[in-house]
């Protein structure tokens, strides 16, 4: 490691998606050497990034020798396999977040007993390794139950919301044939869907951001509302605090985002990630620090920054591919009809319901901002065409 490497901290992340591209950008504000190891020179970070590594970021020889070559090195996604992560920490290796804390983010069977033994608020589950044990479970917790793949799922992949035994059975065969490891879990009758974003530092300090609501579709987040309106401040607390806990008894090094459900009771902890997340993307013009940035002082041990929003309300809209690939094409009508909007372009390619950005909006009136946003984010799709 070079004098210049030692005094300018370097951190590479694994993945080249848009959460690495969004974290390269507040680096550079920060003024850390930053690079990704990226999968393919298309992929959103390493069309920006000035230094890429292009590599299997799943693979042991292409993540070892990318963690050796930087001070501390992070992840825009789960999927690093837990014996090379093991591998990386084995040959002296700095992880932020560690493997241990990682596990419970790549594995639900895992997260979900661990929740139990915190005594987090979660749904009530069961591993399946048979199919009688999803059907017994369903029979006692009534239909429909959800069926889950323990890794690897994300925006809705490897969730199958099922009604009857059939549907069960088909679920747990095809898994079974994949070797895909799963759990069943209740169906919450939840009000509303929440999220928390909570970053923390090796040495303990945490920053904790306003609770937001956020709204799915087919298992992929569309729309978020900072804060979540008409939220109690009691409940947004215990949401706040349980993000905390949470992060604290996991040892998470970075930003935890905590999804949760809203119930009538109260609030029931659904998944985490512990990486930025689309959850947060509201940060960059909502609150004094974006998530982007205060990940990247969390896994530096630096201060965290200020989580305090800069507006009443902030809403982010996903901006999802349509049949018309012609995106750019359609940012002059947007600017122009509302010049307050910001957008966010990930240099993905188009197609029909891949996320390639977001649309931000501030104001006073949320349900303004979210027409607005959703008026943004559905003339650059192509639904108005």
């Amino acid at each position: 490691m070079s004098e210049r490497n030692r005094i300018i901290p370097r951190v590479g992340m694994v993945g080249g998606g848009q959460l690495s591209r969004m974290t390269h950008q507040a680096g550079i504000g920060l003024g850390v050497e930053f690079s990704v190891l990226a999968a393919s020179p298309t992929d959103s970070a390493a069309l920006v990034c000035g230094d890429v590594t292009i590599g299997d970021d799943r693979g042991a020889d292409d993540v070892l020798a990318f963690a050796k070559a930087h001070d501390v090195v992070t992840f825009d996604h789960e999927h690093v396999p837990e014996p090379v992560l093991r591998a990386v920490e084995e040959s002296g290796g700095l992880l932020r977040p560690s493997r241990d804390a990682l596990r419970f983010a790549q594995d639900k069977l895992r997260m979900r007993t661990r929740m139990a033994e915190l005594g987090a608020p979660s749904p009530r589950w069961r591993a399946v390794t048979a199919l009688e044990h999803a059907t017994a479970f369903a029979e006692g917790a009534g239909w429909p139950v959800v069926l889950k793949a323990a890794r690897g799922g994300y925006d809705g992949k490897g969730v199958w919301v099922v009604a009857d035994s059939e549907q069960v059975r088909e679920v747990v065969e095809r898994a079974a044939a994949e070797d895909v490891p799963l759990l069943v879990e209740e169906k919450v009758d939840f009000v509303r869907e929440l999220a928390v974003q909570v970053a923390r530092s090796p040495h303990g300090q945490v920053a904790v951001y306003p609770v937001v609501e956020t709204v799915q579709r087919d298992g992929v987040c569309h729309e978020v509302i900072a804060p979540a309106p008409g939220l109690s401040e009691a409940k947004a607390t215990r949401a706040q605090r349980l993000a905390i806990e949470i992060a604290h008894a996991l040892e998470v090094t970075g930003v935890l985002a905590v999804e949760l459900f809203e119930t009538v009771d109260g609030v029931i902890v659904n998944e985490l990630a512990m990486r930025p997340h689309n959850s947060g993307h509201w940060s960059i013009e909502g609150a004094r620090t974006s998530q982007f940035e205060q990940h990247l002082r969390a896994v530096l041990d630096l201060p965290l920054g200020s989580p305090r929003t800069n507006a009443p309300y902030t809403v982010m809209a996903n901006l999802l591919g349509g049949a018309d690939p012609d995106v750019y094409g359609r940012y002059l009508h947007v600017m122009a009809k509302d010049p307050e909007v910001k957008m966010h372009f990930y240099g993905k390619g188009v197609r029909p319901g891949r996320k390639i950005g977001h649309v931000t909006v501030m104001g006073d009136d949320y349900r303004d901002l979210l027409e607005r946003a959703r008026d943004a984010a559905s003339y650059l799709r192509g639904d108005q065409l």
